[in-house]
């Protein structure tokens, strides 16, 4: 279980989160939907130790972040903006820089099979298509069947093809590995297809928070959701 209790983070142009609180179960695919700029990479920067609050904790099965951090680091994924990749590497090379064992090492073929670039693996990841990188930074962000996975706009660049195949692995891990995952997203409809639970995040506020099969069940579609909890948290203005 991971908890955000009461986490603040503002930024000297005062945008960032206010008295974020979350309960995260584990095998749960959270998503957290919201505008450009309303918070969710704030949320996860945290989650991962990049950025410091202003106030608030971070727990982990009731452990402070700060006190297992490495050990906890170990068991994570992340993507987070733009891929963190070597231009002037293969990319079996990248990913067989962050493997953490002979164990992750042995599975560099299958991810790249998961990802469809296992006909790349020896190209150099400069060349990459923007799609390309995406799918590489996915890659290194699901190595190692870690026990969280943060993914900050993981389908970006992908074409319809390459979104539902990620969407699908997502799924996958969750349901045969127990994989926890944290996902953001501004496209209302990408949360109701993968996610087991949505986070409505405005203005640096979660301003609702349901399950989908709950959501989709009082409202047409996710998007309408969102539409109405905004609206609600602007004075129904």
């Amino acid at each position: 279980m991971i908890k955000l209790n009461h986490l603040t983070k503002l930024y000297k142009n005062k945008r960032g989160i206010r008295n974020i609180s979350l309960e995260i179960p584990d095998g749960e695919i959270l998503g957290l939907l919201g505008p450009n700029g309303s918070g969710k990479t704030t949320i996860m920067k945290a989650m991962l130790g990049l950025v410091i609050p202003d106030s608030g904790e971070i727990t982990v099965d009731g452990t402070e972040l700060h006190e297992n951090f490495e050990s906890i680091m170990e068991h994570t994924g992340a993507l987070i903006e733009s891929p963190a990749i070597y231009k002037d590497m293969t990319a079996y090379k990248n990913l067989q820089l962050m493997a953490h064992s002979r164990e992750d090492i042995k599975d560099i073929d299958r991810i790249l099979r998961v990802v469809h670039l296992e006909q790349y693996k020896n190209d150099k990841a400069g060349r990459f298509s923007l799609g390309m990188k995406q799918r590489l930074g996915l890659a290194a962000a699901l190595m190692g069947k870690p026990e969280l996975v943060i993914l900050d706009e993981p389908v970006n660049g992908l074409d319809i093809e390459g979104v539902v195949e990620i969407r699908e692995y997502i799924k996958q891990m969750n349901r045969d590995l127990g994989t926890t995952f944290v996902i953001s997203s501004h496209i209302a409809s990408e949360i109701e297809k993968l996610c087991t639970t949505a986070a409505v995040i405005y203005d640096g506020e979660i301003i609702a928070k349901d399950s989908t099969e709950h959501i989709t069940e009082l409202y047409p579609s996710m998007e309408d959701y969102f539409l109405e909890k905004v609206h609600e948290r602007r004075g129904g203005i």
